[in-house]
């Protein structure tokens, strides 16, 4: 198989294609209806708190509802220990993209290069794409996200020491508390106490089948993810003047590392681990750490760059551009990771 029906394979796959529709349009309607003034000024916070409070964790939790799988085990593991080792080559790394730069702003760049938008933009479309297996991997490779933004980001961009009080935005956020329940449970489900339902024996705190009627309605609340968060992009992208921020050729600059080298360096990073059989992740694993990877600049790092003022203005002009260039690079990764995988590469 050539290139060339590796690529046509890829466009006529239905789950691709929906996949990638439904997130550019729905963030599209979100735009439009910004614009028309049919969403309120107010409509993008509350989308994006409802997203982070309720529909996420719901995510998070139910992903791990399933039997347990030694494959997708050894999967999660590989992704949790890439996940650290690949935010510290970006610390490292992502200086280098921005050496031309003065020292200070050389710092905030290379914060809001390493960090994105994972839980908010990254989750929820993973989850769209790639299912409950794709969301294991997603809130597993965010453990070290957050452990970095919260400890490393916060020193860097406020010149102080690490405080006490960051450990709770560590592991007292709903959805790292419902990631590490839901992966408790799934661990260790054989060693749970076990009820027999329907003839077959599950650990209790299996609720998709010892209480279907308290799953159920979290599966519910976690199908809204995907789109309230996509309506809160397009609100967000709505009430913004795109006029100033294009005319900032540095956040285009920044906006380009992001989205395409960023992801870069991940991918190729497991693939060279991969093939010196350090690692073995496979494609859903792969895919999902490269969208994660490829969303824009993470609210929590744009708030510490504008709250202890290292370039207030170029952070916005770039959270803004990032944006709306992960909006254009993502469905341009998912097609890029099907075509390498169609290929046998991964």
């Amino acid at each position: 198989m050539n290139i060339s029906q590796v690529i046509a394979g890829t466009f006529s796959n239905p789950e691709v294609l929906s996949a990638i529709a439904s997130t550019v349009l729905i963030i599209l309607v979100g735009f439009y209806c910004r614009r028309k003034g049919i969403f309120g000024e107010n409509v993008a916070k509350v989308l994006s708190n409802l997203v982070l409070k309720v529909a996420l964790p719901a995510l998070a939790f139910t992903a791990f509802m399933k039997p347990i799988n030694p494959s997708q085990l050894s999967q999660s593991m590989g992704v949790l220990i890439w996940g650290i080792a690949l935010y510290i080559i970006l610390i490292f790394l992502t200086p280098l993209f921005y050496m031309k730069f003065p020292k200070d702003r050389q710092t905030t760049l290379s914060v809001l290069s390493v960090f994105g938008s994972t839980t908010f933009f990254g989750i929820p479309m993973i989850a769209a794409i790639y299912g409950d297996e794709g969301t294991i991997y997603a809130n597993i490779f965010n453990i070290g996200y957050r452990i970095f933004l919260y400890t490393w980001a916060y020193v860097t961009m406020s010149g102080l020491k690490f405080e006490k009080k960051n450990l709770k935005q560590i592991f007292g956020n709903l959805i790292v508390i419902a990631t590490f329940l839901g992966l408790f449970i799934w661990v260790f489900q054989g060693s749970l106490p076990q009820v027999t339902v329907a003839g077959e024996k599950v650990a209790f705190l299996r609720i998709d089948t010892t209480a279907p009627w308290l799953f159920d309605p979290m599966k519910y609340l976690s199908s809204l993810a995907s789109p309230l968060a996509w309506l809160s992009i397009g609100a967000q992208l709505g009430e913004v003047d795109f006029k100033k921020a294009a005319s900032n050729k540095i956040a285009w600059y920044y906006s380009f590392i992001k989205v395409v080298m960023v992801p870069l360096i991940n991918l190729v990073g497991i693939l060279i681990l991969n093939a010196l059989g350090i690692l073995d992740l496979q494609f859903i694993a792969i895919a999902a750490t490269a969208i994660m990877m490829a969303t824009p600049t993470a609210t929590v790092a744009a708030a510490y760059a504008i709250g202890f003022d290292r370039d207030a203005l170029l952070t916005s002009n770039a959270s803004l551009l990032s944006t709306l260039a992960a909006v254009i690079a993502i469905p341009i990764w998912i097609v890029i990771l099907q075509v390498l995988s169609t290929a046998g590469l991964f």
